[in-house]
């Protein structure tokens, strides 16, 4: 990712800042400028709650080239606790243990770097919340 797209991402990608549209409360993560459901465009910013579930999940085993030294590695979309949905990797369970309603957290951690000198990325993976 180019470094103006990766400053650009930074509200979302460092805060988790979502938008919650004012005329009809649905929300959107990453924020837009109008609302698909009801086409306004007035919204409020908010940083989303850290927990959510597992809404579906795959296992990746032949990825893109920039995450050829992962494979194998867990992807799942998660409903946050907020509301808004997002797709991310999860991590630190057996892939076996990953099911449909998992409860996780967001932790913020290293997703990859850009070549042997580029930018290293940062985000946020699901991990299991343990009881």
């Amino acid at each position: 990712m180019p470094p103006a797209k990766s400053w650009r991402t930074y509200p979302q990608t460092y805060r988790l800042e979502a938008a919650r549209c004012l005329d009809c409360g649905k929300i959107f993560f990453p924020p837009r400028l109008i609302c698909s459901k009801c086409h306004g465009r007035r919204f409020e910013r908010f940083n989303m709650k850290r927990t959510g579930k597992v809404l579906t999940h795959t296992i990746i085993r032949t990825p893109g080239d920039a995450f050829s030294g992962e494979a194998p590695f867990a992807v799942g979309v998660i409903e946050m606790d907020d509301g808004a949905r997002l797709t991310t990797q999860i991590v630190d369970v057996p892939f076996e243990e990953i099911k449909i309603g998992l409860l996780v957290k967001l932790e913020f951690r290293r997703h990859y770097c850009e070549g042997a000198d580029g930018i290293i990325n940062y985000g946020h993976k699901a991990v299991p919340l343990r009881q």
